[in-house]
């Protein structure tokens, strides 16, 4: 059985398309909800799915141990970032190797960095006069938006888009491929 856990920082919709996707897996479990909110939607989702939560806080994870001795006590194989704000440390990174991806709501290598998540990438998109955009699912590595992509998808940015209207197309992106992606790269 191979156990994922989730990091997420929000409302959680990607988490729960994932945790969607693999209930009932013979193979799979979405073992844990990692959250650095406390208010974050996410951990409603996880309520509702009975999945174990951790709620993380900053000095330990950027200063100690990244939490990776939690991880590994809980035999967690896979890490899933949907959703998540902070840079994922060294210490993770190694603890981890090629077993942490990450989503974004661009094309990397564009629109991707520090500060640029949300409605910053789709404001980008858009100043900058893109006739597409779309979602790059990728390996973490020590920078953000950098490691090795898995896979991307893409969608029209219309002449009257508001970086809302292209985050919708966006979200139905990352919610129709982000699943299937993640089980392509398990081989279920």
């Amino acid at each position: 059985m191979l156990r994922i856990a989730i990091f997420a920082s929000g409302a959680g919709s990607n988490a729960k398309k994932i945790i969607e996707y693999f209930h009932g897996h013979s193979s799979v479990e979405i073992a844990l909800i990692v959250c650095n909110k406390p208010h974050a939607g996410v951990l409603q989702i996880a309520a509702e799915h009975r999945i174990e939560t951790l709620l993380i806080e900053k000095e330990q994870f950027f200063r100690g141990d990244a939490y990776v001795a939690v991880l590994k006590e809980k035999k967690i194989d896979w890490i899933v970032l949907a959703g998540f704000l902070w840079k994922i440390p060294t210490a993770m990174i190694n603890a981890y190797p090629q077993h942490i991806i990450n989503i974004h709501p661009a094309l990397l290598p564009k629109y991707g960095g520090k500060g640029m998540y949300g409605t910053h990438v789709h404001a980008a998109v858009i100043a900058a006069g893109e006739k597409e955009s779309g979602i790059t699912i990728h390996f973490v590595d020590e920078h953000y938006d950098h490691g090795d992509t898995i896979f991307q998808a893409t969608c029209e940015v219309k002449a009257d888009d508001t970086p809302e209207t292209l985050a919708q197309r966006i979200h139905a992106l990352e919610h129709e491929y982000f699943p299937k992606v993640i089980g392509q790269l398990l081989q279920f």
